[in-house]
């Protein structure tokens, strides 16, 4: 029997859990790494390990690990729809700091092909060589010391050289295994990354003191051959839920004017699976629909799909929760009833300006860019739900120009804020804190001081072993960083929520006082130990004195005057950041 998703992800992890690695979590989608917007690989939250600015024996206990990272890529979105493009997908993977290296890595990935998939490797390629990095000469020799009569394709910097994700960063050569689907199509699904080099900002490159090893098979093309299917579309991961797709569409039909067999093509069924999942795992980690950053990315997402299931005459949110049981089982912080009241929430004020939008994009003879954008700026309706619903009106339309237009309109509003604020694109920026208006600077004060509040109310509810370890604030959310050995339970963050709303409600006053460091440090107040504070602080306390304040620390502000200014407060997420680190998102609003 073809093993199903669920029994590749429990095999591989146990295989390397035998073979000496420690297992780690997957990481959130919104990654610590500021050189992406969502995460994208499996080395990320790896990344600090491979360079020696983190130490794997202090955080995992051992120089191996190995994951089923969450991943996202957003240059994929308009391509979905084909038989291989996908946004959201799991990453499997090895990595080693030091533990090991090409030997190991080769082997480990023919036994776990070879014996444990059982399949029938067609393929390995290995890096040629370029003026800069000489050939792999020994991954070719692992390969034929484990199979003699092995296929070896020598390939480019393009194929076999994996760079950094950032402008520096570790990378080296690769090995790519290479296993033939039920087309006869010869499909990479495991690429094995030897980083023996340290890419500059230059892009020279030079030698890592301690070389490692970073390996990356997706999920979804695993499953495909060990399935034997044509495309990762046939899978377990996608056909079982196109097909609820298909046949609520049918039972439903809400639009009567859509003819379903002839409409619901392949494309708009792929289309609607992958960004279901995307929907599900990027609200899941705490990432809120928004104009920017990875808001922009879900609040895309979410109206392409709302618009085809328009469209299609289908109900939304229902459709979703197939899909959330379905991954449960493995991603257990995975909430239907959050996923279901943001995406309802979303698609539902979506709705309201999609009618209106596309009852003025039926009167128009031609679109072209500028047109485009005036629609996406007047309803909301973003390009792909133009280009979608536009027909041969569209046919000039281009996602180039649309976002040269996209462009533009930043930077009118960019220099008009800096016009407005003396020529600071971000009215605030502590590092910490950031605001690009005054109306983002009243929400980031009022998520300062509710973040001051949830750290008091995490001590009071998990104990003194509860330290700031580190904070970043927007206007969308607050992240707060923490030390705590364990996954919070869902009655302690519940608990956290509702303290932090009961003081909201109790509208004390925030008030400062300046005080010598010392001195401050006697009333209890509490501080960042990573900081260097001068010898005179502000401290910040929510309450009538310092003496009875409930939360009191050292802070530079901005604060509210009194903490009922904040609004309803509520945690999105709570996960892990490494071993001891607890990272919690939390919302405000009214």
């Amino acid at each position: 029997m073809p093993m199903n998703s669920k029994e590749i992800r429990k095999k591989f992890l146990k295989y390397f859990e035998e073979h000496g690695h420690k297992i780690v979590e997957s990481s959130s989608l919104l990654p610590d790494d500021p050189s992406v917007l969502l995460t994208t690989a499996g080395m990320q939250q790896f990344k600090p390990y491979f360079v020696g600015k983190a130490n794997p024996i202090e955080d995992f206990g051992s120089l191996n690990v190995a994951s089923v990272q969450k991943c996202f890529r957003t240059s994929d979105i308009d391509e979905v729809g084909d038989e291989t493009h996908l946004t959201f997908f799991e990453m499997l993977g090895n990595f080693s700091f030091g533990g090991y290296f090409k030997k190991e890595a080769i082997l480990y990935a023919h036994e776990f092909i070879t014996k444990v998939c059982g399949l029938q490797i067609d393929y390995v390629s290995v890096f040629e060589g370029d003026e800069h990095v000489p050939e792999d000469l020994e991954s070719g020799k692992i390969w034929r010391s484990i199979d003699e009569k092995v296929n070896i394709k020598k390939c480019g910097r393009a194929d076999n050289f994996w760079g950094p994700t950032g402008s520096e960063g570790p990378c080296g050569p690769t090995t790519e295994i290479y296993v033939k689907n039920a087309s006869g199509n010869s499909i990479e699904i495991w690429n094995l990354v030897f980083n023996e080099y340290y890419q500059n900002s230059d892009k020279s490159l030079r030698k890592l003191e301690t070389p490692g090893v970073d390996t990356g098979m997706g999920l979804e093309r695993l499953a495909m051959v060990c399935q034997n299917k044509k495309n990762i579309f046939e899978t377990d991961l996608f056909e079982p839920f196109i097909n609820l797709f298909v046949e609520n569409a049918k039972e439903i039909n809400l639009n009567k004017n859509f003819n379903i067999e002839k409409n619901l093509t392949d494309t708009v069924k792929r289309m609607l699976v992958d960004h279901a999942r995307g929907i599900i795992f990027l609200i899941s980690d705490g990432i809120l629909p928004s104009n920017k950053d990875a808001g922009y990315i879900i609040r895309r997402l979410i109206r392409r799909y709302v618009s085809r299931m328009y469209q299609v005459g289908s109900l939304f949110g229902e459709s979703l929760l197939p899909m959330v049981e379905f991954y449960k089982n493995f991603y257990s912080d995975i909430d239907y009833v959050k996923i279901d009241s943001i995406f309802s929430d979303e698609s539902s004020k979506f709705l309201k300006t999609l009618t209106v939008g596309l009852h003025e994009l039926h009167k128009l003879d031609a679109i072209d860019a500028v047109i485009a954008f005036n629609l996406y700026q007047s309803y909301g309706l973003p390009y792909e739900v133009i280009k979608d619903f536009g027909g041969n009106k569209t046919s000039k339309l281009n996602r180039e120009e649309f976002e040269e237009e996209f462009k533009k309109h930043q930077e009118k509003s960019r220099a008009g804020l800096e016009k407005k604020f003396g020529g600071h694109g971000l009215i605030l920026d502590t590092g910490e804190l950031k605001a690009g208006s005054e109306e983002e600077l009243k929400k980031v004060t009022r998520l300062h001081t509710a973040t001051h509040l949830m750290q008091q109310a995490l001590r009071n509810v998990l104990g003194s072993e509860v330290n700031q370890a580190g904070s970043d604030i927007t206007a969308e959310r607050t992240r707060f960083d923490f030390t705590f050995s364990r996954k919070l339970t869902p009655e302690e963050i519940q608990k956290v929520e509702d303290e932090v709303n009961s003081i909201i409600e109790k509208d004390l006053p925030m008030q400062k006082t300046v005080l010598p460091k010392a001195e401050a440090e006697k009333t209890g107040a509490l501080y960042f130990s990573k900081n260097k504070y001068p010898d005179i602080v502000n401290v910040y306390f929510a309450g009538k004195t310092i003496k009875d304040a409930y939360s009191k620390e050292f802070c530079g502000g901005p604060h509210v005057n009194n903490t009922g200014e904040i609004g309803k407060f509520k945690i999105i997420k709570e996960e892990a950041v490494s071993a001891g680190t607890r990272r919690i998102r939390a919302t405000v609003s009214f």
